[in-house]
């Protein structure tokens, strides 16, 4: 496998940092990964599905999104929609310096984003979530008692996985704003659709809200008993595998 650093303009001009994972070899396909909410390329999860990808034959784009990880900007600015711009940012500059993504793969929160920015990427040819919500205001629930401060004060800090972040209200109007179910609904793309019934920070009925809405082809993947971040290599290997082996189907050889 060949890891480098890369970096690209966000949609509002903020350098954003990125990571290739690459096989030794030619790729058969290159694919573009969303992490989770205020996480980062480097988490357990992102870093381990990429790397593992690279022994099928899979590419793989990792990057922070604005304001997070080494990427410039004010993470407090963003939002939903922010990330989905970021997003089409990511695949215009994988089409000018490598290759279009034709998978796009989003975890957590940036599950919901791929489904959201798939209809701006023509090259996308199979979309895969793991353990996405299907609403993109779900993660309001993570705020707890300042979500009430949010909505009067206009922001508030909120400690997230231990750390501090500024959530404002714009972020929380945008997210209510999105209609999810119908950018899955005219989706037209393949998509798999993975999700833990065990998974205690998304529950797996946004699984079921995503696979209703979505027209075929789709599938289903339950993934046991791993935790929502997927911290066991296991896991995340595993998720790897079946990607590798459902898109197949759609992309390279």
């Amino acid at each position: 496998m060949n890891s480098e650093k890369r970096e690209f303009p966000g949609a509002d001009g903020h350098k954003l940092a990125a990571r290739l994972d690459a096989p030794d070899g030619p790729a058969r396909a290159y694919a573009l990964f969303a992490h989770c909410f205020t996480c980062g390329k480097d988490v357990f999860a992102a870093s381990r599905i990429a790397q593992a990808l690279t022994e099928h034959g899979i590419a793989v784009l990792r990057f922070d999104f604005t304001g997070l990880g080494a990427s410039e900007g004010d993470f407090a600015n963003t939002n939903f929609s922010s990330n989905v711009q970021d997003l089409v940012a990511a695949a215009a500059f994988m089409r000018a310096a490598l290759k279009a993504p034709q998978i796009l793969i989003g975890h957590s929160l940036g599950g919901a984003a791929v489904l959201a920015a798939a209809a701006s990427i023509d090259e996308v040819r199979a979309v895969v979530t793991v353990g996405a919500p299907s609403d993109p205001s779900h993660v309001s629930g993570l705020f707890g008692e300042q979500l009430g401060e949010i909505e009067a004060a206009g922001e508030a800090q909120v400690q997230l996985a231990g750390r501090p972040f500024t959530i404002k209200r714009q972020f929380l109007r945008d997210a209510a704003e999105q209609n999810l179910s119908a950018s899955t609904s005219q989706l037209r793309r393949p998509l798999m659709v993975m999700h833990s019934p065990q998974d205690g920070t998304v529950g797996i009925d946004n699984a079921l809200q995503i696979f209703q809405a979505a027209k075929h082809p789709k599938s289903f993947v339950s993934l046991d008993d791993a935790d929502h971040l997927l911290t066991r290599r296991d896991d995340a290997v595993w998720v790897a595998g079946m990607i590798a082996a459902w898109s197949a189907r759609y992309v390279g050889g």
